[in-house]
């Protein structure tokens, strides 16, 4: 049986800041699309409350990316 793998967090930061960057770039070409006048109501209500959704999510990563510098810095 294989041995688990070792708890390696010290790219974690990197990691969760790229999410973020990628979540956000979702967030904008949404907010783009948002301007397309031929969207329905419920395409626009759905894109809107994914963004919400999005903006729940960076305010999350960036929470852990705060306990995990935390973390590297104790670590140190």
């Amino acid at each position: 049986m294989p041995r688990p793998k070792p708890d390696d967090r010290s790219d974690n930061v990197e990691k969760l800041q790229e999410m973020v960057q990628n979540t956000i770039e979702n967030l904008e070409e949404a907010h783009d699309t948002l301007h397309n006048e031929d969207l329905s109501g419920k395409d626009r209500q759905a894109i809107l409350e994914k963004n919400e959704r999005r903006e729940e999510a960076i305010a999350g990563m960036r929470e852990e990316i705060k306990d995990e510098a935390a973390y590297q810095n104790q670590k140190d």
